[in-house]
């Protein structure tokens, strides 16, 4: 242990990307409308993360480049390439406005639970008053770049929040009968796709895999760092992925029907908090909302720098115009009227279905030996990812034809 922490690196990063507003919403409504009988989805979820961000991160330790930047310099063809980097700058665009809507609603509902609901009316256009406040928050902290300490400071209250979920669990003694079963048998209630496609978008993450290649190599230099940066992304994300089976467990003993809101959310941990939770909860929604409405933005400017050739300067105008679209559409979204909660399950199901196209691209880029030599996949490493790929693809199909009513 003591070797481990000696040797931290990007892997509680990503664990806490998905430890954000999207996964307490979406492990909730999944603990109250059907019980136990979705954890096997996080089962998966939690192999898929730690499976494609390995590849990840060995193929910055051992390239020293970003995922995007090696797919633009790998394929020859001019207009494949064209089409190619099109394709996932799309994907990655519309997956973090979508992802950003969800992490600012995330802390709107924050804020609600303590406020109650503000909204400004503009030529006799309703705009929500904190998404507006959430999204200047967020400019200010990107234009400056001076955002770690404050992040680091609110992760710190998010780990506060995953705490009490999990002592939440063990308090409401779930029956181990149900709770293995939920775990290793997997079963598809009525209704329930969407739900699933959505705790798979939730943990793995389809941005987060071009950041742990770009952070990996800033940490580790050397070959020989492989086995660290491995453990580094296991033990990280199972620890991730125990908050979020905790927070259905602790939601599915609800006597409620439906969250509507964080007052309802905040049930899931009234047993350690009583009348307490919803402060609690709040505080822990917002620091996951604003400090996952930084990163998704970056996110997206550091990916469209490696397809376009750009310069990763974060001052650059090119590098700044990427994340305050991405901001504008997730403060524009969040301010739409829709309700946070069905915002926020949108964004977990969109990334869900664009995670193929993301690690499909990975996949192929680890498979060849120009780039990693003997450190490319193994036959297993093969198997596991394209098995993984191929039930992100059933189930994102299946996904769409529930969305236009074909199923």
């Amino acid at each position: 242990m003591k070797k481990w922490i000696n040797n931290i690196g990007p892997g509680p990063l990503v664990a806490a990307a998905f430890i954000g507003p999207g996964t307490v919403t979406l492990c909730s409504i999944a603990g109250v409308d059907f019980g136990f009988s979705l954890l096997w989805t996080l089962v998966l979820s939690i192999i898929a993360t730690i499976v494609l961000q390995e590849m990840s991160a060995r193929l910055g330790i051992i390239s020293n480049k970003g995922l995007s930047q090696v797919i633009r310099e790998e394929i020859k063809n001019p207009n494949f390439r064209n089409v190619v980097i099109t394709l996932i700058l799309s994907s990655i665009v519309i997956g973090n406005a979508a992802y950003e809507a969800g992490n600012i609603s995330g802390g709107v509902l924050g804020l609600e639970a303590v406020f109650g609901e503000k909204t400004l009316n503009i030529l006799n256009i309703n705009i929500n008053f904190y998404s507006i406040i959430l999204g200047l928050i967020a400019f200010a902290l990107l234009y400056a770049g001076n955002y770690k300490i404050l992040e680091r400071s609110l992760i710190f209250l998010v780990i506060i929040m995953s705490l009490s979920f999990i002592i939440t669990a063990i308090i409401t003694k779930p029956d181990i009968i149900d709770l293995l079963k939920g775990l290793f048998i997997p079963k598809f209630p009525k209704g329930s796709i969407l739900i699933i496609i959505g705790l798979i978008g939730t943990t793995v993450v389809p941005y987060n895999l071009f950041l742990h290649a770009s952070l990996v190599k800033e940490r580790w230099k050397n070959k020989s760092d492989l086995k660290f940066a491995r453990n580094d992304t296991i033990i990280s994300i199972i620890l991730g992925g125990i908050v979020s089976m905790c927070i259905i467990i602790s939601s599915a003993s609800l006597n409620i029907e439906n969250i509507n809101n964080a007052a309802d959310l905040a049930k899931g941990i009234e047993p350690l908090y009583g009348v307490y939770s919803k402060y609690i909860l709040a505080v822990g929604l917002f620091s996951a909302g604003i400090t996952s409405a930084i990163t998704a933005p970056l996110a997206a400017s550091f990916v469209a720098a490696g397809c376009l050739g750009w310069s990763l300067n974060m001052k650059g105008l090119k590098f700044r115009s990427v994340w305050m679209f991405i901001l504008l559409a997730g403060v524009i979204s969040s301010s739409s009227g829709y309700k946070s909660i069905e915002i926020i399950k949108f964004a977990q199901v969109a990334n869900g279905i664009l995670l193929p196209v993301i690690a499909g691209f990975l996949i192929w880029i680890v498979n060849k030996d120009s780039i990693l030599g003997k450190y490319k996949n193994s036959k297993w490493q093969n198997f596991i990812g394209l098995a993984i790929l191929v039930i992100t693809i059933f189930l994102g199909l299946k996904s769409i034809l529930k969305v236009f009513e074909l199923l």
